[in-house]
């Protein structure tokens, strides 16, 4: 598990609902128990500053980090997705997006991961498309400085033709057996965590367990269930996933709390008696 990216679900799962700030000492501990070292740590706060997902600030525990507006924003968006809170819709119409060509292979894979995040797929190197018009996309390319066109589009063949779409747009096998994946390497080292489990174990399973299912908001663009197969792995999944990430939050929450608490108890100066 890579620092940085823990730091993202650290806060966007955890610190978020707390204020979204917390000391760099909180933060040490918190990643702890996931192997990663307090080096990696600071490497990634830094990388993260840099980058205007974080903002250093001064807490009365000592020097910390406070999320800023961008990431903020991006993390509630994310967790909406993790946790489904909103409702999926379709009303017939695809968000299609044409790209002028001329970026280099780099900055191709960038944004192709970025369009990925928000739910679109390729057609081609230069088409892609969504179920749903992405709100950030208008600023993703004009960030990028990609020239593009954009269009509202429906298939003249109906729902058919627009299951033929998806199906050229995204591997559903691919991401079908993702999904049986994650279940079959998860069920197995969730079903170590019990209710005499640790607080820190408990929160280092469940903060996997979220991890883990956080990639699939690069890979499955959670289309509409009128064009998903039956009997969908990802519907199960979702089911599981629901159920384990509740059942660990209370412990994972205690430990939460006792590591933001050690770090801003004051250690007593040791003063010398006469």
């Amino acid at each position: 598990m890579q620092a940085r990216s823990a730091l993202f679900d650290l806060y966007g799962d955890y610190l978020r609902t707390r204020g979204g700030r917390a000391p760099v000492s909180a933060l040490v501990k918190l990643l702890s128990p996931l192997g990663i070292a307090a080096p990696a740590v600071r490497t990634a706060v830094s990388r993260m500053v840099r980058q205007g997902w974080l903002h250093p600030l001064r807490l009365a525990a000592g020097p910390g980090y406070l999320l800023t507006p961008r990431a903020a924003r991006r993390l509630d968006e994310a967790a909406a997705r993790i946790y489904r809170t909103g409702k999926i819709g379709w009303d017939g119409r695809f968000d299609l997006i044409v790209l002028e060509t001329g970026m280099n292979r780099r900055d191709r894979q960038r944004l192709a991961a970025n369009l990925s995040y928000l739910g679109y797929g390729m057609l081609d190197e230069q088409t892609w498309v969504a179920t749903r018009p992405g709100e950030d996309v208008d600023g993703l390319l004009a960030e990028a400085g990609v020239r593009y066109e954009r269009f509202t589009a429906a298939h003249t063949a109906g729902t058919p033709g627009a299951m033929g779409v998806v199906r050229r747009a995204w591997d559903l096998d691919e991401i079908a057996n993702a999904y049986q994946e994650f279940v079959a390497a998860q069920r197995p080292l969730l079903a170590g965590v019990t209710v005499r489990s640790r607080d820190e174990d408990a929160y280092a399973a469940r903060f996997r367990l979220v991890h883990a299912w956080r990639t699939f908001l690069f890979r499955d663009p959670q289309l509409p269930p009128a064009l998903l197969p039956e009997r969908w792995p990802g519907t199960s999944a979702a089911a599981f996933f629901d159920r384990h990430a509740a059942r660990l939050r209370p412990a994972a929450d205690r430990f939460v709390e006792q590591c933001l608490d050690g770090a801003h108890r004051i250690p007593r100066q040791k003063g010398r008696h006469p």
